[in-house]
C-alpha cells in the first residue's frame, strides 16, 4: 500500500506536468517554467506521501546540501557526456552540421529537470528504497536497473540494446550514487545533466525519444555499437563503458561507508507470534 501510495502520488504529478509540457510545445519560455513547476510539485508531494506514509522526514530530498549535491552531479553528467561524445565522434560517429537555438536549449533545462526529478523520485526514492528493505542493495539495484531500462523501451525508436544499455549505464549508475549518498539530489543532478548535455547542448537523441535541438545540430552515423544509431549516445558502447565505471567507484564509495544494506533472511520476515 505504501509503494502504491508513494508511486502514485508521482505519477500523477508526472503525467499532469507532462500534458501541461506538451500542451506549450513550441514555447520556450513555458516549457521552461512548466517544466521547473512539474520538478518543484513532484519533490513536494513526495515528501508529503513519504511522511504521510512512512511518518518520517524525507531526508533524502532534505534541503540541506542540496545545491551542492545537484550542481556536482549536473557537472559530472555533462562531463560523462562530454567524454561519451567525444570517443564517439573520434571514432566517426559524430558531427554537427551547424549551430542550433538557445531559446530551445532554455526550454529543455526545464524539460530535463522534469524528466530527472520525476523519474528519480519513482525509481530510486520508491522503487530502489522498498525493495532495498527486503533484497537488500545488490537486490534493488539491479531490480530497478532492469525496470529502469524497459521502460524506455516505450521510446519511438527503441531498441532491446538500447534498453540493455540505459539498464546498465544509468540504471545501475544511479541507484550506487543513490547507495553512496543516501539523497536523491546527485542522481537527479547526474540524470538532469546528462540528458541537457545530450539534447539542450549536443543535439542529439536521448534514449530514442525525438527530442529537440538544442545549441548545436549533431548528427549520428556509423556503426550502432558505437554510435548508438537511432537510440542516440545511450545506445554506445562508450556510454556503457563509462556508467560502468562509475557504478563500480560509487559502488565502492557505499561500501567503504558502510552504506550497503544486506538482504533480509527468510528468518528475518517471518511475523513473531505470542501465545497467551
Amino acid at each position: 500500500m505504501r509503494l502504491l501510495k508513494q508511486l502514485g502520488t508521482v505519477f500523477v504529478i508526472t503525467l499532469v506536468g507532462s500534458q501541461a509540457i506538451a500542451a506549450v510545445e513550441g514555447s520556450w519560455l513555458l516549457t521552461l517554467l512548466l517544466g521547473a513547476l512539474t520538478a518543484g510539485l513532484a519533490l513536494a508531494g513526495y515528501a508529503w506521501v513519504v511522511r504521510r506514509t512512512e511518518r518520517r522526514a524525507p531526508t533524502e530530498v532534505g534541503r540541506a546540501g542540496a545545491g551542492s549535491a545537484t550542481g556536482r552531479g549536473v557537472l559530472l553528467g555533462v562531463l560523462m557526456f562530454g567524454v561519451v561524445i567525444a570517443c564517439i565522434a573520434l571514432t566517426g560517429g559524430y558531427r554537427v552540421e551547424g549551430w542550433g537555438s538557445a531559446t530551445v536549449a532554455l526550454g529543455l533545462i526545464g524539460f530535463t529537470a522534469a524528466t530527472a526529478v520525476t523519474e528519480e523520485l519513482a525509481f530510486r526514492g520508491v522503487l530502489f528504497r522498498v525493495v532495498e528493505e527486503r533484497a537488500g542493495t545488490w537486490g534493488a539495484l539491479a531490480l530497478t536497473a532492469v525496470l529502469f531500462g524497459a521502460m524506455h523501451l516505450a521510446n519511438p525508436d527503441a531498441t532491446v540494446w538500447g534498453a540493455v544499455a540505459i539498464a546498465i549505464e544509468a540504471g545501475g549508475m544511479l541507484g550506487a550514487a543513490y547507495a553512496a549518498t543516501r539523497t536523491l539530489w546527485l542522481p537527479i543532478g547526474l540524470h538532469a545533466g546528462w540528458n541537457f548535455a545530450a539534447a539542450g547542448i549536443f543535439g542529439t537523441e536521448v534514449s530514442g525519444s525525438d527530442a529537440p535541438q538544442g545549441l548545436l545540430e549533431g548528427v549520428m552515423s556509423g556503426p550502432v555499437l558505437l554510435s548508438g544509431g537511432a537510440f542516440g549516445p545511450e545506445g554506445s558502447l562508450f556510454a556503457v563503458l563509462a556508467g560502468a565505471a562509475l557504478t563500480v567507484v560509487f559502488l565502492r564509495l557505499a561500501r567503504r561507508r558502510g552504506r550497503i544494506v544486506p538482504a533480509r533472511r527468510r528468518a528475518d520476515r517471518t511475523p513473531v507470534t505470542t501465545s497467551v
